[in-house]
């Protein structure tokens, strides 16, 4: 029982070191725009970084992938709505899927 104790108070110290390390040590307002616009871009980069692998691997066929992100991709850069470029990108996959076999 000792060891899961120290298990659970181990992992809930990773857990939240680094969220609270931040508010500890950063109290001031960050007048950086360097480190500003970083912050900014962390949560997109973080995202695209864990969804972008799962794209290529989500049809089990990268061909049929790669071209529902190219959609996608497109329709986002022209700035289209979220239920537009994901029912566009699906519907790419599976006309493309249908055509290729």
């Amino acid at each position: 029982m000792a060891r899961i104790l120290l298990a659970v108070f181990l992992m809930a110290l990773v857990s939240y070191l680094p969220r609270v390390t931040p508010l500890v040590f950063l109290r001031q307002k960050i007048k950086s725009p360097f480190i500003q616009s970083f912050l900014y871009y962390v949560p997109y980069a973080v995202l695209g970084a864990m969804t972008f692998p799962a794209i290529l691997s989500a049809t089990g066929n990268t061909v049929t992938a790669l071209v529902g992100f190219s959609v996608a991709l497109l329709l986002a850069f022209y700035e289209k709505g979220l239920m537009t470029v994901a029912i566009c990108a699906s519907l790419a996959v599976y006309l493309c899927q249908f055509f290729l076999g």
